[in-house]
């Protein structure tokens, strides 16, 4: 089974050449309207760049179609919702018009990112006069790690994800990816792929940009989300271990609890499910239930060359 699962590495591990994210050809969707790639830019006194006041949504679309597109545009409204502002769109426009982006790429597969931040109108904390703006790119985007059949490695993460009461922590807001790409630096630099975070608690959090699974004697376990972020992946591969009859296990799970189980695995839109090696010197490997999740994930999203 896992010589079969590798093949899923083929479907998007296809080397590029990519171009800085400025200079390419294409259109965005901003503000209603599609513009040339290239001219789709702000202010450099924008409040979203000094202030952080940004919500967005990571999504792929496989066979040309959006996965979870509805729900990815609920949860965008509720995220800015939390962050004090409404989006100008309503559900049925942002769906549209993210789909009209997949088409316009002529991609079969591609990463969407949808985008809401408060403008240029008033520099300072405070933004209440600030217009919303909307943006929809879509571009080719293979596996967020290279290689991730293999596994990855983690190292602990030096930030922790922040309580509740200090931060929109179900918010898909930008300002909270901050520790995140802090963490994620000091695992490259150490030669990591990523970083595990832990909660204020000091219990097992998530990895900077995706939630975390770990089996032990064929049940699953996942921390409960309530610092960080409910991952619709997350909720997806929840669902597909039940309908195989696998136990879920919500819960606190500590540090020294990470030895004790033999497979781990992360979950996202970007990451989808990717098996994982190490974290911090114990060592993992992909069994049957990530091998079983990989084939049912790829099922459900008809993923190309999935087998």
């Amino acid at each position: 089974m896992v010589a079969r699962a590798h093949k899923l590495k083929s479907a998007w591990s296809i080397p590029v050449t990519e171009p800085p994210y400025h200079d390419r050809d294409g259109w965005i969707w901003m503000n209603g309207e599609f513009v040339p790639w290239r001219d789709a830019s702000v202010h450099v006194l924008t409040h979203a760049l000094h202030y952080a006041s940004a919500v967005f949504e990571g999504e792929r679309a496989y066979g040309g179609s959006i996965f979870l597109s509805r729900q990815h545009s609920e949860r965008l409204h509720y995220s800015a919702k939390l962050m004090g502002f409404e989006i100008p769109y309503s559900l049925d426009a942002l769906d549209a018009a993210k789909q009209e982006t997949v088409n316009r790429t002529g991609l079969d597969s591609a990463y969407v990112r949808a985008f809401a931040w408060r403008g240029s109108e008033k520099m300072g904390v405070s933004a209440r006069e600030n217009r919303i703006n909307v943006s929809i790119a879509a571009w080719h985007w293979g596996d967020y790690f290279p290689d991730k059949l293999k596994g990855i490695r983690l190292m602990m993460a030096p930030w922790t994800r922040p309580a509740p009461h200090t931060a929109p922590c179900q918010a898909k807001a930008s300002g909270l990816y901050m520790i995140c790409t802090l963490s994620k630096h000091a695992a490259e630099n150490a030669g990591f792929n990523d970083a595990l975070m832990l909660d204020w608690r000091g219990q097992v959090a998530e990895a900077t940009g995706a939630n975390i699974f770990l089996v032990r004697d064929g049940a699953l376990h996942t921390p409960t989300p309530d610092s960080f972020l409910n991952g619709l992946t997350r909720q997806t591969v929840i669902k597909l271990a039940r309908a195989r009859g696998i136990e879920v296990i919500e819960r606190a799970i500590w540090p020294n609890e990470l030895a004790s189980f033999n497979e781990v695995f992360l979950t996202g839109s970007a990451a989808e499910i990717t098996p994982v090696a190490e974290i911090a010197g114990m060592k993992f490997t992909p069994g049957p239930v990530t091998i079983a999740l990989l084939d049912d994930f790829a099922a459900l999203t008809k993923r190309k060359n999935a087998a």
